[in-house]
């Protein structure tokens, strides 16, 4: 990560404060106004890779150089900018954690140059791995019983989303991924078949078949509907006869009426004492066809899922903000319609039974009985206070929504009509803010 990954405006408001000797410590909080349509809850993800943006932010001699002959900056700033580095404190919600609108997902506190700075890198990172996680969480939530496998990279928007996309997909609840990469770096399990381009380089289905079965013999997966599905799966049952397979096999369905196609591939499988054989289909899925797929008993083990997922085809992304409540020892508000902020670093309480939904308090004040604070330390000085496992914090992330999952109220986990959990406000930060806003209106400032 680079100093320049930020917005021009971050660097004049940055400049500006060095200016004028503002080094004070301020909050930022981020924080998602409100849920997507059809969304009743999100699930927090992308903290890690903000972590390692903060621990890298810095500025190097060819960008100075740049911010010098465009930007138009001078001397003084510049050499204020080559010293930057990250190094305020970060309090967050773990990885994997079930949040609701109007709740921190993050803050960071630092000099305030600092904290202006990252904000850009920091709010993308966030969001679109939120994003994600939480679109990948209602395909688990459609698909039951049956595993999940991320197909998205080829269609993710851009090669770092789709590792990316796998690493938020697994916190969900998807059992393997696609991109190799992403499963060496994360730990994940790597899942592949093959295309139709394989297929039709070879004479015909069952040719293709052979050798492919020969050269992986272990869980080989079949596609069986370059040509003619039921002929397709019949000829990876003879190809599983002619070469003893007696470990696992599967076969995928791509294309076409999945429910009676699974039921027909299901039939000629297990006339062949194939039971074990699994069947994966594929092919532009989202959490709605999936679960209407499951309501009609399709006999689908397993779904690779795509483009919809990578992309979080119909929210793509979040009204997620990252705005400043407090400088120095002085709390600060927002007032714009529709834009509004509460004042002061916050923490949110939650308690064991969704009913009640969160609570947001100041950061300060004790937690209420039988509840529990969502926010904790997780960078101090500018370093994470976890040495960087990216394997162990996936597999934590993961423990952490199937907790969460469990405890969503049915209402919120509906994938039509949800009814999202509502965060109320603590009493002393409810205060707060009406005598920070009786204080603006009496000085005239709105």
């Amino acid at each position: 990560m680079t100093g320049l990954r930020t917005d021009l405006y971050e660097l004049r408001m940055a400049a500006s404060y060095l200016h004028r000797g503002m080094v004070d410590q301020a909050t930022f909080s981020l924080f998602v106004r409100r849920l997507p349509p059809r969304r009743g809850f999100l699930v927090a993800a992308g903290l890690a890779e903000a972590l390692a943006f903060l621990e890298t932010f810095a500025f190097d001699d060819d960008e100075l150089g740049y911010l010098r002959d465009v930007g138009g900056f001078d001397e003084p700033t510049l050499a204020a900018l080559a010293g930057v580095r990250f190094t305020g404190d970060v309090r967050a919600v773990p990885e994997g954690r079930v949040v609701f609108a109007d709740e921190p997902l993050l803050e960071v506190t630092a000099p305030i140059a600092e904290a202006q700075l990252v904000e850009t890198g920091v709010l993308n990172l966030l969001t679109f791995h939120t994003t994600v996680a939480s679109k990948a969480a209602r395909c688990r939530l459609a698909a039951g019983g049956a595993q999940l496998v991320d197909f998205a990279f080829r269609r993710t928007h851009g090669i770092e989303a789709g590792a990316g996309v796998a690493r938020a997909s697994v916190i969900a609840g998807f059992a393997a991924t696609s991109h190799v990469e992403a499963a060496r770096h994360y730990g994940l399990k790597p899942s592949g078949t093959m295309a139709h381009s394989y297929v039709e380089a070879f004479p015909d289905e069952r040719a293709a078949f052979r050798a492919f079965a020969t050269d992986f013999p272990e869980n080989p997966v079949f596609l069986v509907d370059t040509y003619d599905t039921p002929a397709g799966v019949r000829a990876a049952v003879d190809v599983i006869a002619e070469l003893g397979l007696t470990g696992p096999v599967g076969v995928r369905l791509d294309s076409g009426d999945l429910v009676a196609l699974s039921r027909q591939t299901r039939a000629i499988l297990d006339g062949a004492g194939l039971q074990r054989a699994q069947i994966i289909a594929s092919g532009s899925l989202d959490e709605d066809v999936i679960a209407a797929l499951v309501a009609q008993d399709a006999p689908i083990d397993a779904y690779g899922v795509g483009t919809k997922m990578g992309v979080s085809y119909d929210a793509p992304s979040l009204d997620s903000a990252y705005k400043l409540v407090a400088y120095g020892d002085r709390p600060v508000l927002k007032l714009s319609p529709g834009k509004a902020t509460l004042p002061g670093p916050k923490q949110v309480f939650r308690a064991p039974s969704g009913a009640d939904g969160d609570l947001v308090g100041l950061r300060d004040e004790p937690a209420p009985v039988d509840r529990e604070p969502l926010l904790v330390p997780v960078m101090r000085g500018g370093r994470r206070l976890d040495a960087a496992d990216p394997a162990g914090e996936v597999s934590a992330a993961r423990r952490r929504f199937d907790t969460d999952l469990a405890w969503l109220p049915e209402a919120a986990r509906r994938l039509a009509d949800p009814t999202p959990l509502t965060a109320t406000v603590s009493p002393r930060l409810a205060e707060l803010h009406d005598r920070l806003t009786t204080r603006l209106a009496h000085a005239g400032s709105y």
